[in-house]
């Protein structure tokens, strides 16, 4: 039984169409967004999510979009147990994380995987946003790469990234690194990384640029995310491809991109995208 399935004969047809038709549930937390004509509701709608997930022991309401330098969401209780800290698991790997403290999405598990997969065997893979560790974890656990550099600005999510890596005993191949990416890669981390991550749609563009840096000098992939709008007649790949390429252009890189995909659909014809770049020397 799904959420609409539980609410058919407990909400009028008005209202059971604004219902969300998905949520995210990261370990034993539920997070759903409740839209304001449904506010009266919520409650309502907690307790079906708690009866088809029998294992959420804690329900939120995003109460606005991700926002800030540390990319946090505005969480309200609606039901359970008040916590905002839980223990989730993927791909083999377990995370522990503070959604109120920390961003984490469990909808980029294919991406994260995905990316693990295409590591080659003794790369050097620098994350610039690595969160609580999610895709530089997964990497180190289902890859075989020599090093991953691990860079967040939240200290925070470095605390929770230091503890999944010892969960997860990857400390030999992780080093997390406290701090702004753009300044540690101008600093020491120059011409380290065979491969870069870019999993920050919000500030990827402006990022390109210390991406090339710490790749090292005859190049490398760069694995870039940012949000892309596209209107009925557009392909919101195409529009992400061509500002990207302008810019690599200005910067005068020498690039190809062989891949790209839709990773999810993040708002009314808005999308996050995702480029696969191979920098050429």
């Amino acid at each position: 039984m799904d959420l609409k399935e539980r609410l058919k004969d407990l909400l009028a047809p008005g209202e059971l169409r604004s219902v969300p038709k998905s949520y995210d549930i990261v370990g034993d937390i539920a997070v759903l967004r409740v839209p304001a004509t449904l506010d009266h509701r919520k409650k309502l709608i907690a307790e079906a999510v708690m009866h088809v997930d029998r294992h959420v022991k804690t329900v939120l309401n995003q109460i606005g979009p991700v926002s800030g330098d540390f990319r946090l969401r505005g969480l309200e209780h609606l039901l359970g147990e008040e916590k905002t800290e839980t223990v989730h698991r993927e791909t083999g790997c377990v995370f522990k994380v503070d959604l109120k403290e920390c961003y984490f999405s469990p909808r980029l598990s294919y991406e994260r995987m995905r990316v693990a997969r295409l590591i080659k065997p003794g790369e050097v893979v620098l994350n610039m946003f690595a969160g609580v560790g999610s895709f530089s974890i997964i990497i180190a656990k289902n890859a075989r790469p020599r090093r991953v550099y691990s860079i967040d600005i939240n200290p925070v999510a470095v605390r929770y990234h230091r503890e999944n890596v010892k969960i997860n005993k990857v400390e030999h191949l992780v080093d997390i690194i406290e701090g702004d990416a753009k300044k540690l890669i101008e600093g020491r981390l120059r011409g380290v990384a065979d491969r870069v991550l870019m999993p920050l749609p919000e500030k990827a563009h402006e990022h390109i640029e210390p991406a090339r840096l710490a790749l090292k000098p005859e190049g490398g992939w760069i694995h870039y995310q940012g949000f892309e709008h596209a209107g009925t007649e557009e392909d919101p790949i195409k529009k992400a491809w061509e500002r990207v390429a302008k810019e690599l252009l200005r910067l005068g890189f020498d690039f190809e991109v062989p891949h790209s995909r839709i990773v999810r659909d993040v708002g009314p014809r808005w999308y996050q995208i995702v480029l696969d770049i191979l920098i050429n020397d």
